[in-house]
């Protein structure tokens, strides 16, 4: 919700969270970015409205050669999962 007008009146302190009624309470910058980076569309700033772009398939597919979607937890030295089939203690202490 962009303007302090579309907040409902009745919620907690209102007045305190938002003294100024012309506010944008969220400015937005919504951006759409090309598979390789870059801008395609956008940043809608402080607009209302549907931010839309055409983007090229084969190399949105390409791109996810190359990214590592799953992040840190790809990586085996920030990350582990260990699974115990038995039954253990919710908390230990050390």
């Amino acid at each position: 919700m962009p303007w302090r007008s579309d907040i409902p009146a009745d919620i907690p302190h209102y007045d305190i969270l938002f003294p100024d009624k012309d506010e944008w309470v969220n400015p937005g910058d919504a951006v759409v970015y090309k598979p390789f980076g870059g801008v395609a569309a956008g940043p809608m700033h402080r607009e209302k409205g549907l931010l839309s772009a055409e983007i090229d398939a084969p190399a949105a597919r390409a791109s996810r050669r190359k990214f590592d979607v799953s992040g840190h937890y790809a990586r085996p030295d920030v990350f582990s999962l260990a699974v115990y089939r038995s039954h253990k203690q919710p908390v230990s202490f050390g």
